[in-house]
């Protein structure tokens, strides 16, 4: 069996695709803002959980930006293998 191909750079990388993600959800939080006010009814579910998806992609970016500063320091207990990291 032989091993499946890589990525490419830009979809391995994680703040592009993580900030990517993030702004997607902002996007749909605004459209979905926009049709609340222009149709005049309340703000539904589907704002909310652009809400949350913006929530989870700043939280996701503050962990793996804490993750690569503690591997860039050489910190033991880093998760290793992320970019920026010490080549171990």
């Amino acid at each position: 069996m032989t091993d499946p191909p890589l990525l490419p750079p830009r979809w391995a990388e994680s703040p592009p695709v993580i900030g990517g993600g993030t702004a997607l959800w902002a996007l749909g939080a605004v459209a979905a803002l926009l049709v609340s006010l222009t149709s005049g009814t309340p703000l539904g579910e589907v704002f909310w959980t652009c809400v949350a998806g913006v929530g989870v992609g700043l939280f996701g970016v503050s962990v793996f930006t804490w993750q690569r500063a503690s591997a860039r320091r050489g910190s033991r207990s880093a998760q290793t293998g992320i970019e920026g990291g010490r080549a171990d």
